[in-house]
């Protein structure tokens, strides 16, 4: 597996893994050993970045993550989130909440889940619009200092956040939604802070939560347990005319020998060589296939006519609902 590096140093693999689909999020999931299996799969197979946060599950992603690296600690990054209050009970979200003393406390219990020393990334979930950035990057460079983290991180900031946080403490990476159908990064300054600041980018749900792969029906129905029955994007009339976006990228991996979802990764690992897309699955099939998308070299000329024909296609559906996004662009 080839590698990328993210910020000042992080060196990775240049597609990791997201686990939050593993047990949380798409439905039933997997088993706990079936989903260790799985991420002791990708790490044979040359995957060196996993991501995990508190929330899914809520921690019972972390400990399934722990225990599947357990034995290859060394060789790999793990990136973890803090952010949410968490009811401990009902394991409910209850708003954000990144108190520096809230930051400590899920710190310590984010590394027994794991069973590790020191976290690789510490990524701030969502920003906490009731506490300074300049607080919680203040307390992540104190846990880097106790050596308890190793690189900060932020999920769905704005850009004026990002420009305050890292005059604090550096940001290795930010973790925004990014994708042929959620172009966003490239027109509200986040690309370009990146850029200036020589941050990395790490886009979650690069396949679009499944659909960009042509697996999902137009037509397909979910379960209340998945998050995509309350996805705007997700419902059968935003689907149907979403679906020509797929029909683009069955069209250019036909002349290239590849799937759909391998050249959606591959034009996103195109744009810049800091973005590290993290896609995740439940199958050893599908995890093959993403990581195949490393190999795949798009060129200038593919990459136009890729850009010139998603730009015709609207895409039908907000990602999230309108309390979801909210939560973003902070």
């Amino acid at each position: 597996m080839k590698t990328r590096t993210l910020g000042r140093g992080l060196e990775v693999s240049a597609l990791g893994f997201g686990c939050m689909g593993l047990n949380w999020a798409y439905g039933q999931g997997l088993g706990r050993g079936e989903a260790i299996g799985l991420v002791r799969q990708a790490v044979a197979k040359g995957v060196t970045f996993f991501d995990t946060a508190e929330v899914y599950g809520p921690f019972t992603n972390e400990e399934i993550v722990g225990e599947a690296l357990a034995p290859v600690r060394d060789q790999v990054v793990i990136a973890t989130k803090f952010g949410f209050a968490i009811d401990p009970v009902a394991g409910t979200q209850l708003g954000t909440d990144s108190r520096p003393e809230h930051i400590r406390a899920v710190c310590e219990a984010s590394l027994k889940r794991l069973r590790i020393e020191v976290i690789d990334l510490f990524y701030q979930h969502r920003v906490d619009p009731a506490v300074p950035i300049e607080d919680v990057a203040g307390t992540v460079r104190d846990l880097i200092g106790e050596g308890k983290v190793r690189h900060f991180g932020l999920s769905e900031p704005g850009v004026e956040t990002v420009r305050r946080a890292h005059a604090v403490q550096p940001v290795t990476a930010l973790q925004n939604e990014y994708s042929l159908w959620t172009r966003g990064p490239e027109t509200n300054g986040i690309l370009a802070v990146c850029e200036e600041l020589g941050i990395g980018f790490v886009p979650f749900s690069p396949l679009g939560r499944g659909f960009l792969t042509g697996a999902i029906a137009k037509d397909a129905t979910f379960a209340a347990t998945d998050l995509r029955a309350r996805l705007p994007r997700f419902t059968p009339d935003a689907m149907g005319k979403n679906e020509a976006l797929v029909d683009l990228l069955r069209r250019i991996g036909a002349a290239k020998g590849a799937t759909p979802a391998q050249i959606a990764l591959a034009w996103l690992l195109a744009q810049k060589p800091w973005i590290v897309p993290i896609p995740g699955t439940t199958k050893l099939a599908r995890l093959e296939e993403n990581l195949g998308a490393a190999e795949i070299a798009l060129s200038a000329a593919d990459l136009a006519e890729i850009g010139a024909a998603a730009a015709a296609i609207p895409v039908e559906g907000a990602r999230y609902p309108e309390a979801m996004m909210a939560a973003t662009g902070r």
